[in-house]
């Protein structure tokens, strides 16, 4: 058992592992507190979808150079500024919930600030990690970092939820407190400088795109990171989730914090099991049946009557879509050179943000048009379309039976012997 927590050793990733806790449980509660306060001023489901579209607008604008960014400068630098600005969002938002201003639009402006500390954060931290850890234990800290990430997951919308009833500025002051204990503990870490050299420097704005150009020519990593952006595209419900609480199974913000931790339980359960158990053979189609289990669940949520069975049903969503991530992550990192690790994570940002953020603008309209219920049922099977049609269109990644990088010293020690691999 030990062995298997031997990467908390490393003083680097352990500082960064708990500063990541502090940011999601913050970022959590203040997520349960925008969408109650926003559907409570509104009462419009469209309203909802734009919470989602207020931050991912700036995100996606600005993810590119953010990537590049994350290879010119030291990473852990840039997550430390951004935790910063995440802590001067949630300040700002208190003050508007002080001074009693009901304008739902001074919120869209401070999410669309939280929207650009995000488009700066996540190439920084998806590329630092290999960076923070000995090569052995990395696939061990992808599985404790997700772990770790879903718990925060679970017990911020809870204790967002609680605290909310004395509330929203409640919320906000226990967010800002976390932000800024994160700040401290993030400063601590370092992670090498990410110097370019004189032929990349030489191309200019052409290397903000070396990522995409890079994702594009490799079809494993375009097909794992096209995957979870048209699945939880058109699965996620995260949106909708204050009106399935109120409208449908008829409970309190409590209720909406248990919904929200939900799916974060299931992962973390699965991230738990993949630490002492990590994936080693069908590795394709370990990711594809995480993908298929997330949209079966979500159907089942969108048919929920009760919150005990749609608690399991996002749970079950949870947990295969951690699998999916486990899987797409280890892929897309060794796949990728670390000279240009931040502009790919860049890249895998933008699928991930376009499936969170714009999926939930796409929950909110498809909400509008079809109805509450009927919306979080179509997009559930919708994902269990995208996974069979990604199926067909990457049948390489599909047949992947364990991870290249684990592949290869076995193929190298082959030739050595020369024995065919």
């Amino acid at each position: 058992m030990r062995e298997r927590l031997d990467v908390l050793r490393e003083r680097n990733f352990l500082f960064f592992l708990i500063a990541k806790i502090m940011v999601t449980l913050a970022a959590e509660m203040v997520s349960v507190a925008v969408g109650m306060q926003v559907y409570a001023l509104t009462g419009d489901l469209l309203a909802l979808g734009l919470v989602g579209l207020a931050q991912f607008a700036p995100f996606v604008l600005l993810i590119l150079p953010a990537g590049q960014v994350a290879d010119r400068k030291e990473r852990s630098r840039i997550i430390t500024f951004c935790f910063a600005l995440q802590g001067l969002a949630s300040a700002a938002l208190l003050a508007i919930t002080l001074s009693d201003l009901r304008q739902v639009g001074l919120i869209y402006a401070v999410l669309v600030l939280l929207g650009c500390a995000r488009a700066f954060m996540m190439p920084a931290s998806q590329a630092v990690l290999i960076n923070l850890v000995s090569a052995p234990r990395f696939a061990q800290a992808v599985a404790l970092h997700s772990s770790s990430f879903h718990m925060a997951v679970i017990a911020g919308p809870v204790l967002g939820g609680v605290v909310y009833l004395g509330g929203p500025h409640a919320v906000y002051i226990a967010s800002t407190i976390l932000f800024a204990s994160a700040v401290v503990l993030m400063s601590r870490v370092r992670s090498g400088v990410r110097h370019l050299d004189g032929q990349e420097t030489a191309r200019g704005a052409g290397a903000v795109f070396e990522g995409l150009r890079f994702v594009f020519s490799r079809p494993v990593v375009l097909g794992a990171v096209s995957l979870d952006l048209f699945a939880v595209l058109f699965g996620g419900a995260v949106a909708l989730l204050p009106a399935m609480a109120t409208d449908v199974l008829q409970v309190d913000a409590a209720g909406l914090g248990l919904l929200r931790a939900a799916p974060a339980v299931g992962a973390a359960l699965a991230a738990v099991a993949l630490v002492w158990r990590p994936i080693q053979r069908h590795v394709g189609r370990w990711m594809f049946g995480g993908v298929a289990l997330f949209g079966a669940s979500m159907v089942m949520f969108g048919l929920s009557t009760s919150l005990p069975l749609a608690m399991l049903a996002l749970a079950l969503s949870g947990a295969g879509d951690m699998v999916s991530v486990y899987v797409r992550q280890i892929l897309v990192q060794h796949e990728t050179p670390d000279a240009i690790r931040g502009r790919v994570s860049a890249v895998n940002s933008v699928f991930i943000g376009a499936s969170n953020q714009l999926g939930d603008f796409e929950s909110g309209v498809a909400a509008r048009l079809l109805g509450l219920v009927p919306a979080v049922v179509f997009g559930g099977f919708a994902t269990l379309a995208v996974t069979a049609t990604w199926m067909r269109l990457f049948p390489t990644l599909a047949r992947i039976d364990v991870f290249p990088h684990l592949s290869r010293p076995a193929e190298e020690a082959s030739r050595q012997d020369g024995t065919p691999s």
